[in-house]
């Protein structure tokens, strides 16, 4: 395990632990992201009062991936980097008892969180799978949709997530995630930060780089939908909190770094031609 997957690992088992032990209900604890901008005021009210606490508490994304898909009765989903399980059970909710949703997450504690959350959920069209966004433990062809939410930033090889996402999926299946992408040259030091990695932040991909990226797994339709820009104020949140010199970066990075709904499609199979009598004993059509 590399030294960035060893960091997040730790980083979010430890926040797994605190909503698991502490029941913190103060969304500002010390320990959470839910204060800080990237993370805050992503579901609505309808949405957090259907669900568990806890689900809602460990909610670490960076947009609402089921608000901006069209999700249908009976399809399969999996999210990447599921964490406590909110996107999970949100799915679940509107593919219905014939659909199947899916959450894969590397984290022990996170695991043991959603599966709690599940069960007072009561769904039973859902799995909780240990595993890494690298390696989905997934045959192929095997779901209709993949999402995420902030996840795909903290990984070390996104080409490999990508390629992974393009295998999972059904033809003709939709790739919608929620990420932070960046706009432009980004400071040296932010890149370097491994706390804002774990934060989503020096991870962020340069949106023409994101786009290339999923052209060469094979995704088509690509598109992205800013969601949320981040300003100088955004910038002296979580700089601050990463030990960076906030007066002289911010300004650097006003408006670079924005949270973005990013869409894709795995092409439909396309049918053999057929090319008339005789064409699978090898004459020719008409001969």
């Amino acid at each position: 395990m590399d030294n960035n997957q060893t960091a997040v690992r730790e980083k979010y088992g430890s926040i797994a632990r605190t909503v698991t032990q502490s029941q913190a209900t103060a969304c500002c604890d010390p320990a959470m992201r839910c204060c800080d901008p990237i993370t805050k005021d992503l579901y609505n009210s309808l949405e957090r009062d259907a669900l568990p606490e806890n689900a809602v508490l460990a909610s670490l994304g960076c947009g609402n991936p089921t608000a901006l898909i069209d999700l249908k009765v009976g399809e399969a989903v999996l999210d990447l980097g599921s964490g406590g399980g909110i996107d999970v059970l949100l799915s679940a909710k509107r593919v219905g008892p014939t659909g199947k949703a899916y959450g894969l997450d590397m984290t022990d504690d996170m695991l043991a969180l959603a599966r709690e959350n599940q069960r007072q959920a009561g769904a039973i069209n859902v799995e909780f799978l240990k595993g890494e966004i690298e390696n989905i433990p997934l045959p192929d062809n095997s779901v209709d949709v993949v999402i995420s939410n902030c996840v795909i930033n903290l990984s070390a090889d996104k080409s490999r997530v990508l390629r992974e996402a393009f295998r999972v999926l059904r033809p003709g299946g939709r790739f919608a995630v929620s990420d932070v992408v960046s706009q432009g040259e980004v400071p040296a030091s932010v890149r370097q930060s491994m706390l804002l990695w774990v934060g989503c932040i020096a991870g962020a991909l340069e949106e023409s780089d994101y786009r290339a990226k999923l052209l060469a797994a094979g995704f088509e339709d690509v598109s992205f939908e800013t969601t949320r820009t981040y300003d100088i104020e955004d910038a002296r949140v979580f700089l601050t909190e990463a030990g960076i010199a906030v007066d002289d970066i911010a300004p650097l990075v006003e408006g670079k770094f924005v949270s973005a709904f990013i869409r894709g499609t795995k092409p439909k199979a396309l049918a053999a031609p057929y090319c008339g009598p005789g064409c699978c004993d090898g004459t020719k059509a008409g001969a």
